[in-house]
């Protein structure tokens, strides 16, 4: 993500087959009161302490979604296919606004209620550990974005043409019920119908689009896990442009008219960018790519929705770098905890860096010693960037420019060559996965044979200023 432009300028495998499954498979012999079988309200981050939820992981999510962008109505029907991680009697999804008509666990039936941003589903029968089941739930509304604890955005936003779907980081409930934790990654299917003349933008590989009535239905299919918050159904009046690079991936690109003419000449530099940073770190991990640029001003951010990075308008060649870079960190090596957002963030900003390096711009020492010449005072030590203390504080210049730093300290520390090794190895290692800071620690540490453990404490975990060596 880039951070909200408060100053001049917030600134993501085969195909998934579901099969019919037995009731016999999916259910047990205990009764919905058997002790010690409610999956958790929240899959315990600190941060968000309801995002996600306990005693399952989902497998695949398949979307199908009709939006009226004049009442800005959206009727959805969400089919979850999940593995019970313990008995189950009762769990949740998260889900906030929106009216649920019908919710069934297999093909029966279950009770539910609403408890803020949770549905609280409980099925017929008891889920035996380990077990598949599929939840369906229908529901329809007028979503309505989240305020995040930094004061912006986030969710289904509204546009005069559509909607900006962004939802970072706790934004999915808005539009779809999820397991909305990064913890938690799936494959997606969308089937999103909007009015004829409309976009409808999702992730992955668009299977295909059709029109009747008046109404527009694209199909789309991101066959990689994906986190909730990566998810999009961005919807518009967008020029739409697609060709495959000479790798094999699959462009798709659009545009809104009012954002084109400045757009282009960076779009142009996609393919180049995703070639530099595929040389830089390792194969690039999903099979499409693209951009959506919306005109969405009051909204002021970029996001690094899976395979088709999001912008509220025409973005600047850093931003794209930045969102691209996040492709393999932030997307396909995804945290497992808010706190450590530096390792989306940090990495992200630090790509910007490598690339101004490599293409005639200012090197990545020079953009180190202008942030280090800040004062003691600066906003950028207000807090340190590898648990940046609460939610409000996941997208400020610490997380971003002093995770950066910490990156730049580790080049020096290792070489470039080691350092190379290590930024291609974190990518190449947990790819399609999840990682923390401690595990990136200890691989640089194997990777270099170096011990880091304190360059690492200083500059992700000190208060104040660092020293620099």
């Amino acid at each position: 993500m880039t951070p909200p432009r408060r100053q001049p300028a917030r600134r993501r495998t085969a195909t998934y087959a579901t099969v019919p499954l037995a009731v016999a498979a999916l259910l047990g012999a205990a009764g919905p009161t058997a002790p010690g079988t409610t999956g958790a309200p929240g899959a315990g981050d600190p941060y968000f302490p309801l995002s996600g939820n306990g005693g399952y992981d989902v497998r695949h999510y398949d979307l199908t979604l009709g939006y009226d962008t004049g009442s800005r109505r959206l009727d959805g029907t969400a089919v979850l296919t999940a593995r019970a991680t313990q008995n189950l009697t009762r769990f949740d999804l998260d889900l906030k606004g929106l009216t649920v008509t019908a919710v069934t666990v297999g093909r029966t039936k279950a009770d539910f209620r609403r408890d803020g941003q949770e549905l609280v589903v409980t099925p017929r029968h008891a889920l035996r550990r380990g077990r598949e089941f599929r939840v369906t739930v229908a529901y329809h509304g007028t979503p309505k974005p989240v305020t995040d604890p930094d004061g912006s955005p986030d969710g289904w936003i509204p546009t005069d043409d559509g909607a900006f779907v962004a939802g970072e980081p706790q934004g999915a409930m808005t539009w779809f019920p999820a397991n909305s934790h990064p913890r938690d990654k799936a494959s997606y299917d969308f089937t999103i119908t909007v009015p004829k003349g409309r976009t409808a933008v999702a992730n992955g590989v668009l299977l295909g689009e059709s029109t009747a009535h008046g109404r527009t239905t694209f199909r789309w299919r991101e066959t990689q896990p994906m986190a909730a918050y990566l998810a999009t159904a961005t919807i518009g009046k967008f020029q739409v442009e697609r060709y495959t690079t000479r790798g094999g991936l699959r462009v798709f690109n659009a545009v809104d008219a009012r954002e084109a003419r400045a757009a282009a000449p960076v779009l142009k530099k996609l393919p180049s960018v995703l070639e530099w940073e595929s040389r830089l770190f390792g194969p690039y991990p999903f099979r499409a790519a693209g951009s959506v640029v919306d005109h969405a001003p009051g909204v002021g951010y970029a996001l690094e929705t899976q395979t088709r990075p999001l912008y509220s308008s025409a973005p600047d060649l850093d931003t794209l770098v930045h969102e691209s870079a996040h492709q393999w960190f932030g997307d396909s090596v995804s945290l497992t905890a808010w706190k450590d957002i530096w390792l989306n963030e940090g990495f992200a900003t630090y790509a910007e860096w490598l690339y101004a390096e490599q293409h005639g711009g200012p090197s990545a020492q020079k953009a180190f010693d202008a942030l280090y010449a800040r004062p003691a005072s600066d906003a950028l030590w207000a807090y340190p960037p590898g648990d940046p203390g609460s939610g409000k504080h996941l997208f400020g210049t610490p997380v971003y420019a002093r995770g950066a730093m910490a990156l730049h300290e580790l080049r020096r520390a290792v070489g470039d060559r080691d350092f190379v090794r290590i930024l291609r190895a974190w990518a190449t290692g947990h790819r399609g996965g999840h990682g923390t800071t401690a595990q990136f620690v200890r691989l640089a540490e194997k990777e270099s044979g170096k011990q880091l453990k304190g360059l690492f404490h200083t500059w992700l975990y000190t208060q104040g200023k660092p020293n620099s060596r």
